[in-house]
Parts: structure tokens; sequence; C-alpha cells
């Protein structure tokens, strides 16, 4: 319990005399009703949208990776939590974002058993080992989808052929893949060659890829809601999808511009990881530097790389750059006087 101490404010007269009871209590003092389980939850909500696009679109199997996903995650953060003696924090959600962000991060067609694997190093490598939610220095779902890149690295590059919304039941390619390996009119052959199929298709999200590459709107709209709900700036996403925007449309055109800010993971990338309160820098202006670092590791991998897709690796190795991004924009104490020459 805090101290507490009783005073008086006395008024224009004695009858204007008020008791008063002070609170006196460690910071911090500033208080709200948000809370940890309630911006989790309501980032599941963000992403729910187009995750159910993704099973609609891809079938069963999608459905099944995500409950897989998400149960494994959370029975990994559960049973750490156990063995360690630590209070289980799984009502949290953050198990239920990272197991969900994972599934939606690789091929719909991934075997299940893969899921649970993502999930473990997701969970317990990357997140509890290294003391848990708000410890953790890397993004725990691309840290699972990184391992399963390495281990299995035909099964996280076969996806599945799509006509509109009726699976083939043969290996295809998303469009970044064929564009790197085939070039530009291959494809435009994907989509009947016509760019405004291509484009319409992009952002809709009938095409292939991963739950997360599939409808840009629906994306969009989710990262609209944090945005709203103020619990994500919105100049983080757009200074990174603008960067790859910018840079690919200087080098290739605006077409492949446009084409390459819908490609890939990089809108769910860029509102919902890249944005991650945790992995990120501290400060706005820190933000903006992670993002600007997050596009062009992205386009260097697209366009020099020998992946079509960078934007996993990008934030994880601006992950790893978070300290030092946070100690060169470390704002002034308040009330301090920077004098002339400190660093």
């Amino acid at each position: 319990m805090s101290p507490e101490v009783k005073g008086q404010t006395i008024g224009k007269d004695a009858k204007d005399m008020q008791e008063f009871t002070l609170t006196v209590s460690s910071s911090p003092h500033v208080r709200c009703n948000e809370t940890i389980p309630k911006i989790m939850w309501n980032v599941v909500a963000a992403l729910v949208p187009a995750a159910a696009f993704g099973v609609y679109y891809f079938g069963v199997n999608a459905l099944v990776n995500i409950i897989v996903a998400i149960v494994s995650a959370v029975v990994f953060e559960f049973l750490w939590e156990k063995m360690m003696h630590k209070k289980v924090t799984i009502k949290d959600g953050s198990a239920v974002i990272t197991g969900l962000l994972l599934a939606m991060c690789c091929p719909p067609s991934l075997p299940w058993w893969m899921s649970i694997v993502g999930s473990f190093l997701a969970i317990v490598v990357c997140k509890q080992s290294m003391g848990g939610l708000g410890y953790n220095l890397f993004n725990p779902a691309h840290v699972g989808r990184a391992g399963l890149m390495v281990s299995w690295p035909i099964a996280m590059t076969t996806w599945t052929q799509i006509n509109g919304t009726v699976i083939d039941g043969v290996a295809g390619a998303t469009p970044l893949n064929v564009l790197k390996h085939g070039g530009y009119d291959s494809l435009l052959a994907l989509f009947n060659n016509d760019y405004g199929t291509m484009i319409m298709n992009m952002f809709l999200g009938f095409r292939n890829g991963s739950m997360g590459e599939t409808s840009t709107v629906l994306l969009i709209l989710g990262g609209l809601y944090l945005i709203y709900k103020g619990y994500i700036n919105w100049q983080v996403p757009v200074t990174m999808i603008a960067t790859v925007g910018i840079v690919t449309g200087v080098i290739y055109g605006p077409q492949l511009g446009l084409f390459h800010m819908m490609a890939g993971g990089l809108i769910i990338g860029a509102f919902f990881m890249a944005t991650d309160m945790v992995t990120a820098p501290i400060t706005l202006k820190g933000q903006i530097i992670f993002a600007l670092g997050c596009g062009l590791i992205t386009v260097l991998i697209r366009l020099v790389g020998g992946y079509p897709e960078g934007v996993c690796y990008s934030i994880l190795l601006m992950n790893a750059l978070t300290p030092l991004i946070d100690r060169l924009v470390k704002p002034t104490v308040f009330g301090a006087v920077k004098t002339k020459g400190a660093k």
C-alpha cells in the first residue's frame, strides 16, 4: 500500500476549508486504461480479416497451420513459465500474436509439424530465453520463420498455384520469385499480360504467397486500425513502404515501384513487425531511422541478393541495431543543458 499524507486546503474563508489526501507512490504517475492484454488482443483483431481471407483463398490447410501455430505457441509459453516458476502470462495475447504472425509469414501448404517447430523457436529460443515479453531483442515470429527457412528451404519456398479461388494443386511461385528469375514479362504473364489486373490482384489478394503476402487492402485496414487506436505511429509503416517504393521506382520505373510496395511481406512487416513495441526503437525519431533501414535492406536483398524477398531479414538485422539507434537518438534529459562538444 502506498503511504498517504493528509492535509488541508483553505479557500477565501474558513468555510471553504477542505480536507485532501495525497497518495505517495513511485513512478510512473501517469495512468491510462490501456493494458498489455488489451493492446495485444487489439493487434490480433487487426490481423483477423487478412487471416480469414487467407483461409478462404488457400483452403483448410491454411486454417490448420494458423490453429497449430497459435496453440503450440501458447503451450510452449505456458510450459516454459511453469518450468521456470514464473507467472503464467498466456492470457495477455502475446503468444497468440506470435503464432498468428508466424503462420501468416509461412506458405499455407507448410506441413503442420513445421509450424510447431517454428513456434518453439519463436517462443522458447527467441522470447522466453531472453526473459519473456519486453526483453526479447528480435521479433519472435520472424526468428521462427528464419529458423524454418534455414532448416527446410524447399518447404518454405514451395507455394500452391492459385487461379482465382481454385487450388490447382501444383507447385507455383510468388510474383516476387517470378520477377526475380523470369523478369517483368514473366511477371505480367501471371496476370494475363495486363498491368491493371496485376495491380488489382495484388491489392485485393488474388495471388500466390503466404497469408501475410496476399490481401494488401485488408492488411492496410488492420494497420490503420492500430494507428487509430494509437498503438503504432503512422510514420513507421509509411517510411518503410515508401522507401521500398521510391528506391525500386527510381531504378526500374514507377510501375515496378508500385508492385514492390504491395509484393511480399512488406505490408504486414511494416504495420505489424517494424512497429513492435519491444524490438523497435523507443523514440519516434529512432523508429523512423529503423523503418528507413528496413526498407533499404529489403530493396538490397530483393534486387541484389539471391533471395527474392527480404522483409524478414531486414527487420531482424535492424532489430540488432535497435539498442544502438536508441543510444544515438537518446533525448536530452528534461531540464538538462547540453554543453558544447558533449557527446
